[in-house]
């Protein structure tokens, strides 16, 4: 089991079919998120891993890549195969011109 990157172009193409998950600390999220992302913190995921268990693919970001690649590779271990990395974070989302929206 493991996961894979996704670049933010590709991401952006897919929003409408994939779970996006911040796994940002609420703080953090409150300063813009990705229009239609769940925020759970990364501290919390062990504790919802079966929330991932789902058919849809799941995105998950942080804010340079490094926190969403250990929970990818956390839940990765649970068994969980339908994974991705946003490749650089929320960094390079926004650095690539992709808007963030306030956290609801």
């Amino acid at each position: 089991m493991s996961y894979r990157n996704i670049k933010p172009d590709e991401l952006n193409a897919r929003l409408n079919e994939i779970r996006l998950i911040d796994v940002r600390s609420t703080a953090e999220a409150a300063q813009g998120i990705i229009e239609g992302a769940e925020v759970i913190p990364l501290h919390t995921v062990p504790m919802r891993v079966d929330e991932f268990r789902d058919q849809r693919d799941v995105v998950l970001y942080c804010h340079s890549g490094a926190r969403s690649a250990q929970a990818c590779q956390f839940l990765a271990a649970q068994g969980i195969d339908n994974l991705y990395n946003l490749d650089g974070g929320i960094l390079v989302w926004a650095g690539a011109g992709f808007p963030l929206v306030p956290k609801s």
